[in-house]
């Protein structure tokens, strides 16, 4: 299933871009911020933002107490009622094999997943992957990348960009690349994505922050700590077959120690 395929014609400029609304979330095991695992309060967070594509990071599936040892990928897409395409990165067989010990990236989609792999990250500590997935639009396509890059050396990181960026090749002529990426957009560690993709905030048309209430903060994007966040490291980038009409940091509800982000695309038709 990793064939891409091959490059079409342009679109004509009387087709007009077709409209996805993602939301990329780190949900910290379904574990909000008073502790608890609550997997309820975060699917009726999800339902109400009404996105055709939501990627999620730090999902366990079958993984221990912390999440009540439950599969949340499945329980999750189920709730939604969205496709699910699974990225694991810590995958631990057990004596049933049937309930493997997993971790990782999920995506959950209102529109047809047509292509689906895993590839492992390089680097040290905790095993990180990245999830491409290529979904169905109404006369085109999206290729999308959820990741969650590591909280070690910014070398270790700077690596493990380049890897997932190089995921995105030629043919592949609309896509976003999304996720948990421990760095701010700027750092130098990101300097790979800088040549493939924009970051969506950057060219967003409307920005919000629901933390607008801080003066301070508005408008800037941060999604990290959740009660009190001061850094963007939850991020969406595109390529230059998407643009951006918004994009949106919501009230996490206290679920996860994270903030979602909202992003708005229009995908260009035809391709």
């Amino acid at each position: 299933m990793t064939d891409e395929p091959g490059r079409r014609p342009a679109p004509g400029p009387d087709q007009p871009p077709i409209p996805v609304r993602l939301v990329t979330f780190n949900i910290h095991h379904g574990v909000g911020d008073d502790g608890r695992h609550d997997l309820p309060r975060l699917a009726k967070l999800l339902a109400a933002v009404d996105a055709d594509l939501i990627c999620l990071q730090e999902v366990d599936r079958y993984f221990g107490g912390r999440s009540e040892d439950v599969d949340q990928a499945l329980l999750l897409s189920r709730a939604l009622d969205l496709q699910l395409a699974w990225g694991p990165a810590i995958d631990d067989a057990r004596a049933d094999e049937r309930l493997r010990r997993q971790y990782g990236n999920a995506l959950l989609s209102r529109l047809p997943i047509l292509v689906s792999d895993v590839h492992q990250l390089p680097g040290s500590g905790e095993p990180r992957s990245a999830l491409r997935t290529m979904v169905e639009l109404d006369g085109g396509a999206l290729w999308v990348t959820n990741t969650h890059l590591t909280t070690g050396s910014a070398g270790e990181r700077a690596l493990q960009a380049e890897a997932v960026a190089a995921l995105h090749t030629g043919p592949m002529e609309t896509g976003v690349l999304v996720g948990d990426f421990n760095a701010e957009p700027g750092a130098s560690e990101l300097g790979a994505l800088h040549e493939r993709f924009t970051d969506a905030w950057e060219l967003a048309q409307d920005r919000e922050d629901q933390s607008g209430w801080r003066f301070w903060q508005h408008a800037e994007g941060r999604t990290h700590p959740a009660r009190h966040p001061h850094t963007r490291i939850d991020q969406v980038w595109v390529s230059e077959g998407v643009t951006v009409a918004g994009a949106h940091v919501l009230d996490g509800a206290g679920a996860s120690d994270h903030l979602p982000l909202v992003v708005d695309l229009e995908v260009r038709s035809g391709v």
